[in-house]
């Protein structure tokens, strides 16, 4: 809970929580976020995985096909290559800094694979739901380089990369979020510079720090990487230490919709999910 109350209008800290070390895929490992014990799901994100290494021997084997339906993943790849391929004939590179913006909706199957054999490899990957209305859409991609994602880079030498949604400046992000509004931002304070950001009231917020050290809320200065969720208010405020701090801005209107939730599947009910198993297993997805 936070330390104390937060000035008037800013977003007070609820929790700071720290990753959970796991492995998912073919062992690859990596540190759960959000979906662990720790901290189960703010909706409408459901899960956010950290993988990052330079050994080898901890991605090389990757996230061979599986099937998704339902909701929706977000590669972002701080450093290496990912190749995605799936049974609909979709197939690409996520580079360094690029982004993947996938709708699973009525359900494909893909593979996850990195492509290089040495040096680091370093991302996120975000698990959002979707409104009862979209789980079953077709199935659909918003795919960014780096070159194609804005920069924002304020006066005081701080930096937001703009994925998704926009800033109070008037940053645009590339891709469009549409059924829940998202913001995903990448920002990098130098140390001791302060951050400001205004949210949506109601909207769902918090920050994955995983660079340096970072006070939210007027708290005291956290490590990561970690969690910071946020409650209601019109915008959030931190302040970098003294090595700076690097973190992720996420916020997303809620969806309220009941969550059925079966391993790559996440429906809205029980029986949603027990079929979405059936369609697997006849090849309907």
């Amino acid at each position: 809970m936070s330390a104390k109350p937060a000035a008037p209008g800013v977003r007070p800290v609820l929790a700071a929580v720290e990753g959970m070390a796991t492995s998912d895929g073919a062992g690859v490992s990596m540190t759960r976020m959000l979906g662990s014990p720790r901290l189960r799901t703010l909706d409408p994100f459901l899960m956010l995985d950290l993988f990052g290494s330079d050994q080898p021997t901890d991605y090389l084997a990757g996230f061979p096909d599986h099937p998704h339906r339902g909701f929706e993943t977000v590669t972002y790849m701080l450093a290496g290559r990912m190749r995605h391929a799936d049974n609909h004939g979709h197939e690409g590179v996520i580079e360094t800094g690029g982004v993947q913006w996938m709708t699973a909706g009525r359900g494909l199957i893909h593979s996850e694979m990195p492509e290089q054999t040495e040096g680091l490899m370093r991302g996120f990957q975000l698990w959002i739901n979707l409104p009862a209305r979209l789980k079953m859409t077709e199935p659909r991609y918003q795919e960014f380089p780096a070159a194609s994602i804005p920069v924002e880079r304020r006066e005081d030498g701080a930096t937001v990369t703009v994925i998704a949604g926009d800033t109070a400046r008037g940053t645009a992000g590339p891709v469009r979020a549409e059924a829940t509004d998202a913001r995903y931002f990448d920002v990098t304070l130098p140390p001791s510079v302060a951050f400001a950001e205004p949210l949506p009231a109601g909207h769902t917020a918090f920050l994955v720090l995983f660079e340096g050290t970072l006070a939210v809320g007027g708290d005291a200065p956290l490590s990561g990487p970690r969690v910071i969720v946020v409650g209601d208010g019109e915008r959030v405020e931190a302040v970098a230490g003294a090595d700076g701090a690097r973190f992720l801005l996420l916020a997303g209107e809620p969806i309220g919709e009941p969550i059925a939730w079966g391993g790559p599947f996440v429906m809205n009910t029980r029986e949603e999910v027990m079929q979405a198993f059936r369609d697997f297993e006849e090849g309907r997805i």
